[in-house]
């Protein structure tokens, strides 16, 4: 009889935003008139730009026209849009090869799939709060978790210390949930560290775009060293409202070696092997990003939610409620009111004042007693929810 992989027992019952949509499908039934501010899971409320809407059209056009059709496409990637990502790099003063970077479905997908690189015996270090995946995805696969908490005293960007042992480095720069992005000074403290040790990093920067502090790096490769530690992932969900286009992709220097193996090859045939490739109509209306249009377009969407998070912050700055987040990122980290832990400040929200926000604590322990909102609803739910938190707070 075969053997099920035994190491998803170790996983949690349930995952955490399975538990809140269970939470407020209740409520619905239960209260069916009602309407809710959904602040909590971080999808896209905008639809695409005009830009990427006009390719995606002429893609569908190419496919009826025989002397256009596209089939397969190349595994890593279409070249125009490898070649699109690389002078959106250069841009940032970042040189990178175009077949340095590999065209996917999402980050989603390749936090996950990344991890066939690295031997199932080596050791994962999560900094939490963080995304429950990194977690789920090295649980799964049996790899030793290695926890490193940050808080209110680092400003939940804890830096590198000398008795860790572990091989992978998960970093999330604009961070989620805390909103909290790393300096220069402490991305290079992290690049040292992985080249000391001989730790790979993986870098998710797929909130980068929500950065407006010019002196706050993009990617890890803004940083001196870091092609010869980390592989950084990317996505277009949130940047260009792909979350449910699905497109991303990842970034493997060709200098990022271990134990004699080169990972960029590595990565190669691992694509070459289990991917077919992603669509030729999504791949065009992604390059469509990477256009000056597309750019100013974007920029423009995420303008909108950047504003919706200054509504937010400034209804917890008038109820005089610590957060971090909001500014570079598309989330806002609060500490819960009246020693509240997460889950409960969640079912007060959601009874009280029927907000749905994300329960800290499931982002791991040290979330314990905060609470994430999310920047991505519409503006006028946006503005809803901040007026009935502050009626509801200041009683």
């Amino acid at each position: 009889m075969i053997t099920p992989n035994m190491h998803y027992a170790d996983l949690k019952d349930s995952y955490l935003f399975y538990n809140i949509a269970q939470k407020t499908k209740a409520y619905l039934e239960a209260n069916p008139s009602e309407h809710l501010c959904r602040m909590g899971i971080g999808d896209v409320s905008l639809p695409l730009c005009d830009a990427v809407i006009r390719a995606l059209h002429e893609a569908v056009d190419d496919q009826a026209a025989p002397e256009r059709f596209h089939g397969y496409m190349p595994e890593c990637g279409a070249p125009f849009l490898r070649e699109a990502v690389a002078g959106y790099y250069e841009r940032r003063g970042v040189v990178l090869s175009a077949d340095e970077i590999f065209v996917s479905s999402g980050a989603s997908d390749e936090l996950g799939d990344i991890l066939d690189l690295f031997d199932r015996k080596s050791s994962a270090l999560i900094i939490e709060p963080a995304y429950p995946a990194y977690v789920d995805a090295n649980v799964m696969a049996g790899r030793k978790i290695v926890r490193l908490t940050s808080g209110e005293e680092n400003g939940f960007l804890p830096e590198p210390r000398e008795d860790i042992e572990a091989d992978l480095l998960y970093i999330c720069s604009p961070n989620n949930p805390t909103g909290a992005v790393f300096r220069r000074d402490q991305l290079q403290a992290w690049v040292d560290f992985a080249n000391r040790k001989g730790s790979i990093i993986l870098f998710d920067a797929a909130y980068e775009a929500f950065i407006e502090d010019e002196t706050l790096p993009h990617s890890i490769f803004e940083i001196d060293g870091a092609k010869t530690c980390a592989v950084e992932i990317c996505s277009l969900s949130k940047t260009a409202g792909f979350t449910g286009t699905r497109l991303g992709y990842t970034v493997v220097p060709k200098e990022l070696e271990r134990s004699g193996m080169n990972l960029h090859d590595m990565w190669m045939r691992n694509r070459t092997t289990k991917t077919n490739g992603v669509s030729y109509i999504i791949q065009k209306g992604a390059a469509a990003v990477f256009t000056p249009e597309g750019q100013r377009q974007i920029h423009e969407n995420i303008g909108v939610y950047k504003k919706n998070a200054k509504v937010l912050m400034e209804a917890l700055d008038q109820l005089g409620i610590w957060y971090c987040g909001g500014k570079n990122a598309p989330y806002i980290w609060m500490r819960c009111p009246g020693n509240m832990d997460s889950w409960e400040f969640f079912d007060y929200l959601l009874n009280e004042a029927q907000i749905i926000g994300t329960p800290g604590e499931g982002f791991g322990a040290c979330g314990q007693g905060y609470f994430r909102f999310s920047s991505f609803g519409s503006p006028e739910d946006t503005r809803e929810a901040a007026q009935r938190l502050i009626r509801l707070l200041e009683k």
